[in-house]
C-alpha cells in the first residue's frame, strides 16, 4: 500500500459527494440491503467497519447498532467524529488491528482496504485481521474493485488500452499489473478465490453492490425517479448472478468464520 499518496488522494477525495450521486446511491442502498440482511442474524450485533472512508456506513448503522469505526485519513476520521457522534472512530490501518480483542464483532466490514493494497501479502493480513477480530459464525463483507471493469471502462471506453499495452500496464491475459506507486489493486474472482482459500473463509454468497450502473451515469442522471426505484430493484434482482460479478465495478464477497 502507498499509504502517503493514499492519504494526500483522500484528503481531496470527496465520499460523500460520490454518494450522493446516483450511481453512489446504488451502491450504498444496494449494500445496505445486504448488511440488514445479514444483520438479522445477531442478536445486539456488534459491527466494525474497517476502511470506514467518511463514515457514510457506519453513521447510519449507528442510529441502531453499536458500530466502531477504523480509519487510515485522519481527514476522513475528523469527519466521522463531527457527523456521527454515535461511532466508536479510531485511526488505524487494516493490516494491524491490534487495538482490537480477538472475537469482538458479529459483523466486520471491509470495504476501503482491499481497493488499496497492493500485494496478497498484504490482502491476506488484512482477511486475517478480519477474521481475529470477527466472532466465530460471524459475517466478514470484504469489497473488491474488478479487472475487467477498469479494462472496460479505462482500457476501451476511456481509449486507453493501446498505452496501457505498450506500457506494460497488463500482460497478455489482460491482468492489470499494480505499479508499486499505484494506489488501486484489480482482483478477477479467481484471484479472490485463491485468497479466501489461503486465510481458510467460508464464502456465503457474492454479490455487486453497483451491476451496470458505473457504466451508464449520465443514463441514470437522466431517469425520473420511478425509473431510478425501478432500476435499484433491477441491481438486487441480478446482483448474485455469476455473468453479472466479473465485469461489474465493484464485488462485495460475504464470509463467514467458522
Amino acid at each position: 500500500m502507498n499509504e502517503e499518496k493514499l492519504i494526500n488522494y483522500y484528503n481531496k477525495f470527496n465520499e460523500n459527494k460520490r454518494f450522493n450521486t446516483r450511481h453512489g446511491q446504488v451502491e450504498f442502498q444496494t449494500t445496505l440491503f445486504y448488511i440488514n440482511k445479514y444483520l438479522k442474524k445477531f442478536k445486539n450485533p456488534k459491527i466494525i467497519e474497517i476502511g470506514a472512508g467518511t463514515g457514510k456506513y457506519s453513521g447510519f448503522l449507528a442510529n441502531h447498532y453499536d458500530v466502531t469505526a477504523v480509519e487510515l485519513v485522519k481527514h476522513n476520521l475528523r469527519l466521522i467524529e463531527k457527523n456521527y457522534p454515535l461511532v466508536k472512530a479510531y485511526q488505524g490501518n487494516a493490516i494491524n488491528l491490534n487495538k482490537f480483542n480477538d472475537n469482538t464483532f458479529d459483523i466486520t466490514l471491509l470495504f476501503g482496504p482491499m481497493y488499496h493494497l497492493l500485494t496478497n501479502k498484504e490482502k491476506e493480513l488484512a482477511l486475517n485481521e478480519a477474521k481475529r477480530i470477527t466472532k466465530t459464525n460471524g459475517i466478514i463483507m470484504v469489497a473488491y474493485v474488478m479487472n475487467e471493469y477498469a479494462i472496460i471502462k479505462h482500457g476501451f471506453i476511456e481509449h486507453n488500452i493501446i498505452s496501457a499495452i505498450k506500457e506494460k500496464r497488463i500482460d497478455d491475459n489482460f491482468n492489470i499489473i499494480n505499479a508499486d506507486d499505484g494506489l488501486y489493486s484489480m482482483m478477477r474472482l479467481e484471484d479472490i478465490n485463491k485468497l479466501n482459500k489461503r486465510v481458510n473463509l467460508k464464502r456465503i454468497t457474492t454479490f455487486t453492490p453497483d451491476g451496470p450502473a458505473n457504466y451508464i451515469r449520465n443514463e441514470l442522471n437522466k431517469m425520473n425517479e420511478e425509473e431510478f426505484e425501478i432500476f435499484l430493484k433491477y441491481i438486487l434482482e441480478i446482483s448474485e448472478r455469476k455473468d453479472i460479478l466479473g465485469a461489474s465495478a465493484h464485488i462485495v464477497d460475504v464470509l463467514k468464520k467458522v
